[in-house]
């Protein structure tokens, strides 16, 4: 049996279909592990949420930026973007049961020395902080606070629950983080290399407060950092596919790495 955690598939179905048949992937046997962002700038997230769900067995999957952003649009709190390409997924039959299933998934997941997020812990945070903190957001995004959670990603958030606020932040984290400051402070709107970062920012990885630098967190989320990186406590797996590069798959006990070419007409619009 193998478990091979794969980058940020973004809807790129085909991509995804190619490099399963490279690993040689078998349901009966196998698992995967996928990095968030399953749906979204691709061409066919329908296609990539339809065969997750039917193989959940045999797969983790963690909630990334642009899953939640499609959780948001169904629940009515967000509005599709010019970019989006999850109008399929949308006016699908089962739309509901996909999206349900979606959210049924964790923002953290650990299994012996590997800790799988979409994009990083706060140098602060131990590895049981964060288990704990996508346990609340969890609970959250499963209760009637789901509206106000995915509300306060995206907006003003002065006039909600503090517990809420805190749980919005918490999900912002773990689906947005790429650099911090030397106190530790996130900032989530950073995009580009870490060449680019502001000035006294460094890559959360990279951090010298981190706790629990033994922990291997396999994330993907950062395609500008040029991965696949195998890196001290980390493993940087978003090697964008949906911008023309390729889709990587590294199997977890013996760091074999595997890239597919991406299949897909690539995104040129930032």
């Amino acid at each position: 049996m193998a478990c091979w955690a794969i980058g940020d598939v973004q809807g790129c179905w085909r991509s995804l279909e190619s490099l399963l048949a490279t690993i040689g992937f078998a349901d009966s046997r196998d698992r995967l592990w996928f990095t968030g962002d399953l749906v979204n700038r691709g061409p066919e997230s329908l296609e990539v949420l339809r065969w997750a769900a039917a193989h959940d067995g045999r797969i983790t999957a963690v909630l990334g930026n642009h899953d939640l952003h499609l959780i948001a649009v169904h629940l009515g709190i967000s509005r599709l973007r010019p970019r989006d390409t999850l109008d399929e997924v949308l006016e699908a039959p089962d739309a509901g049961e996909l999206i349900a299933w979606l959210r049924a998934r964790p923002l953290a997941h650990r299994e012996g020395r590997h800790l799988l997020v979409h994009a990083g812990l706060l140098p602060r945070w131990t590895e049981d902080d964060a288990l704990e903190r996508s346990r609340h957001v969890s609970a959250a995004l499963h209760d009637d606070r789901a509206g106000d959670l995915v509300h306060g990603l995206r907006y003003e958030t002065t006039n909600l629950d503090p517990d809420v606020v805190a749980r919005a932040h918490d999900a912002a984290v773990l689906t947005r983080l790429r650099v911090c400051t030397a106190e530790g402070v996130p900032a989530l709107g950073f995009k580009g290399p870490p060449a680019d970062a502001p000035a006294g920012h460094r890559p959360w990885f990279d951090h010298p407060h981190r706790r629990d630098p033994e922990t291997r967190v396999v994330f993907g989320h950062w395609a500008a950092l040029g991965g696949p990186h195998l890196l001290p406590g980390a493993i940087a797996l978003d090697s964008g596919c949906v911008w023309g590069r390729s889709l990587t798959a590294l199997r977890l006990d013996d760091d074999r790495i595997v890239q597919q070419a991406t299949l897909e007409p690539p995104r040129r619009d930032g």
